[in-house]
């Protein structure tokens, strides 16, 4: 007779902390500590955040601020989308408490705290969080400032088109296209039939300018990365050609035209690599400014060439008939067009298409932001801010130490076991160079020396 294994309660007994074998041996977010300690990261934000915490001494001490943050940026490396998942992830690591400063008996910050934290700060400060870091890697020459690219992504939103809402009607979108199906001989009851004569019918169409949805009316109607069609948002990076670092970032409405203000976000980027500058006076302004064929727009080239900026941007029609346009329009379309033929124009855009794109698939597709569970466009603001400025700390790292991520590091790990492996039992002096990379390549990728989830 098999007899079931009763679990006995074990008693409470003292133990000493060196007793406990709890040490994590994942190092880099005591490395990314050591970066922040130096910048003076804490005391810069519980200097900016200080108005707006209550100054009584009978209330419950807030949380810290720096924790905060510090959450924010393990959300980006961990690849975490949602306030609860980071929460429970902070929760549950060694080394992300130990990064946090909360012993093991303590409690770290649950979701609502961080929700409460997100609502009551604005989002001045986390531009001013962004322009922190943004300050210590111009410190570290990662901020040139001359050749900047622009482009923009999609970001899908917390919100479903099943619930949308007609703006002047309220009607919901359901009761629209049963009431359409059953004009045309459809069972509105017949949900499966109703959906397929959306599919088909004719005209089908859904404007923005017609239906919102309620729970985040910022969200926008819109093309996925996948072709879909969904509620988005369109992030926007201002990268660093030199370096690769996001000098700014934004997130435009899904309907935004990308050429839309075009001269107006380059001005606030200048402002931005301004203020972090040591004598804005005498710093130069930005000389070339590198986009793709989205970002053509006739008046806004003008506008950008009259402040003095190159503009890098291929023309959207191949011939344009420049008799139509004013002698100022006609001469910027010129200048532009040499710009893009030139050697340094086509060196620019090669740079374009490695540096932007790989600092969208960091953070969106690595960082937790493709598909946000925030609602509201400030609020996806505040939390893209720190993502992008949690990128350029990677940056950061990489030029510090080699490495920039908690997956890089766990590879690296990974790679030194391999090494001590091989250097111990085969003789690599003897082995050519190109089989010995070859070999290192295809066995380190084996479950043998797989041992991510062991060392976590």
């Amino acid at each position: 007779m098999i007899r079931e294994k009763i679990s006995h309660q074990q008693s409470s007994f003292w133990v000493t902390t060196d007793e406990l074998k709890v040490k994590s041996k994942i190092t880099f977010y005591s490395k990314l500590n050591t970066v922040l300690h130096e910048m003076c990261f804490g005391q810069q934000i519980r200097k900016l955040c200080e108005p707006y915490y209550s100054d009584k001494t009978n209330c419950r001490p807030p949380i810290d601020p720096e924790i905060y943050f510090k959450m924010l940026m393990v959300g980006f490396f961990e690849n975490i989308r949602s306030e609860r998942g980071l929460a429970s992830r902070c929760s549950d690591s060694l080394s992300i408490r130990e990064f946090l400063g909360y012993l093991i008996t303590e409690s770290t910050p649950d979701h609502s705290s961080l929700s409460v934290i997100r609502k009551r700060l604005p989002l001045s400060i986390y531009s001013q969080v962004f322009s922190i870091v943004l300050i210590e890697l111009q410190k570290r020459g990662l901020v040139v400032g001359k050749n900047l690219a622009f482009d923009s992504s999609v970001m899908e939103a917390n919100a479903s088109l099943s619930r949308l809402k007609n703006r002047m009607t309220e009607e919901s979108y359901s009761e629209y296209i049963s009431e359409l199906a059953k004009q045309s001989g459809v069972d509105p009851a017949d949900k499966a039939a109703v959906a397929r004569f959306d599919r088909k019918r004719e005209g089908r169409k859904t404007s923005n300018k017609e239906w919102y949805n309620p729970f985040d009316t910022d969200a926008k109607i819109g093309k996925t990365k996948s072709g879909a069609t969904d509620m988005i948002y369109k992030p926007e990076h201002f990268v660093d050609l030199d370096t690769g670092a996001i000098v700014d970032a934004d997130i435009l409405l899904g309907d935004c035209s990308d050429s839309e203000d075009f001269s107006e976000r380059i001005i606030e980027a200048q402002v931005r690599l301004l203020d972090i500058s040591d004598d804005p006076i005498e710093e130069e302004t930005i000389e070339t400014a590198t986009a793709d064929k989205g970002y053509y727009n006739v008046s806004e080239i003008t506008e950008i060439q009259c402040l003095g900026i190159t503009t890098v941007i291929p023309d959207k029609e191949i011939n344009r008939n420049k008799n139509k346009l004013s002698d100022e329009s006609a001469t910027a379309v010129e200048l532009a067009q040499s710009a893009v033929k030139s050697s340094k124009g086509k060196k620019l855009l090669k740079r374009r298409g490695m540096h932007v794109e790989r600092s969208f698939a960091h953070v969106l597709d690595c960082g937790g932001e493709r598909r946000t569970t925030l609602r509201g466009i400030n609020n996806n603001r505040k939390r893209y801010l720190i993502a992008t400025a949690t990128y350029n700390l990677s940056l950061l790292m990489r030029t510090i130490f080699g490495i920039g991520t908690p997956k890089q590091w766990m590879a690296k790990l990974n790679f030194d076991l391999f090494m001590h492996f091989i250097s111990k039992y085969l003789p690599i002096k003897r082995l050519p160079f190109y089989f010995k990379t070859i070999f290192s390549i295809q066995f380190f990728n084996t479950p043998i020396f797989n041992l991510s989830h062991a060392i976590a």
